[in-house]
């Protein structure tokens, strides 16, 4: 179904884009972007690559470390590498699967659930900007759909009170691996979570704190790409709208290829409360998409194609 799914929004996207007024004129403005000191911006936001998944790297060092301490660059390879397998799997469960390349044998399974904690900290970050963004959205979402009041409701509280048992679980992660340790050590999976039992509130701060260091850079890309292919809109309400839309890309089930299309559906409706630029509106989330899945993806293909399966007592 998701090749399917990825055709029908593009044609949607492709139709909302062709109904826009002024089409040539905004085509002619991005070509003439690329030509002016606006090309600066695409820079900047192709060096962002780097940036954001440092800060990814960064956090999966941290992690990998209550276990087995790693180099950065061992840690940099890794989050690529899972990258390049989470493009075919739902949801970026593959990048599981590339982390466990680069751990020696005996300690692979024990980095899952270390994962989880780095995804939890990720999903933590996208609900708590998200559900502020719906908030300050909300008569501009309520004024375009009108019919959605109750809904809207149900959702916002919804998504406080999923956001509140994600953040208790998170910061009593310890305390919950501790109270199934009895249950796990009975079944010998005891080893897979006991690295969790040391995470302390200090501990999982820091790591929130890089995941929303890794959530400004999207949001930073964001707003330079916006400028760029000329979708002329405050930084406040582009903050508000990609919020909201990268709350709904983490809740809504898809794959890498899946998620493109997603994004620029999603996008347009949003952005578009404040602008009728669909042609930058799209441009913009085909370009991050690509620049943060796309070229990634390519490099942890490179990586794993070099990579050496460690040994249990094999070097990091």
């Amino acid at each position: 179904m998701g090749p399917l799914l990825f055709v029908g929004l593009s044609v949607s996207i492709f139709q909302q884009i062709r109904q826009q007024p002024h089409l040539a004129k905004s085509w002619a403005e991005i070509k003439e972007s690329f030509a002016s000191v606006k090309a600066f911006y695409l820079g900047l936001a192709v060096a962002l690559i780097f940036v954001n998944w440092g800060f990814e790297s960064w956090k999966w060092k941290l992690l990998v470390g209550s276990v087995k301490p790693v180099k950065f660059f061992t840690a940099y390879k890794a989050v690529l590498s899972g990258v390049s397998f989470s493009v075919a799997l739902p949801n970026r469960v593959g990048e599981y699967i590339g982390r466990m390349v680069y751990q020696p044998q005996g300690g692979r399974l024990k980095t899952i659930s270390l994962a989880v904690v780095g995804g939890l900290a990720q999903l933590l970050t996208t609900m708590i900007f998200g559900v502020i963004g719906l908030i300050v959205l909300k008569k501009e979402l309520l004024q375009a759909y009108p019919q959605l009041v109750i809904w809207f409701q149900f959702v916002l509280y919804g998504l406080l009170f999923v956001l509140t048992c994600a953040a208790f679980f998170y910061y009593n992660v310890g305390a919950v691996v501790s109270f199934f340790s009895r249950w796990l050590s009975s079944h010998h999976y005891l080893y897979l979570v006991e690295a969790l039992k040391n995470f302390n509130a200090a501990f999982l701060s820091k790591i929130l704190f890089l995941s929303s260091l890794r959530y400004g850079v999207f949001m930073l890309q964001y707003i330079i790409l916006f400028h760029f292919f000329g979708v002329n809109v405050s930084v406040s309400s582009i903050m508000s709208v990609m919020s909201v839309v990268f709350l709904a890309l983490a809740v809504i089930p898809s794959i890498a290829l899946l998620e493109v299309g997603l994004r620029g559906e999603v996008s347009l409706k949003l952005m578009g409360l404040f602008s009728a630029n669909s042609l930058g509106i799209g441009l913009t989330s085909v370009t991050v998409w690509t620049l943060n899945l796309v070229i990634p993806a390519i490099a942890g293909t490179l990586f794993l194609l070099n990579v050496k399966l460690l040994s249990k007592n094999g070097e990091d």
